[in-house]
């Protein structure tokens, strides 16, 4: 089973960028996409595999959070 997982592009590097996955920090590559800074992209096995939108993106990282049980608490301590 392949699971692809959003993130915001912070920061692009050639074909490396800094990816936001919704308070982590992670290098991905970027090479199979044409992505800008601020576009959310789909990521798998560290390579981002589609460009998506915002609404899209903030409903799949929601569902991950309920998946793993961090629900509205996790959103609280991030405004902190």
């Amino acid at each position: 089973m392949c699971l692809a997982v959003p993130a915001k592009i912070l920061e692009i590097n050639g074909d490396l960028a800094k990816a936001d996955f919704g308070g982590l920090i992670k290098e991905i590559n970027v090479t199979l996409v044409d992505a800008k800074i601020g576009d959310y992209v789909l990521v798998h096995a560290g390579y981002a595999i589609q460009v998506i939108d915002e609404k899209e993106a903030k409903e799949t990282l929601m569902l991950w959070r309920e998946i793993l049980g961090l629900g509205a608490e996790s959103n609280e301590s991030e405004k902190l």
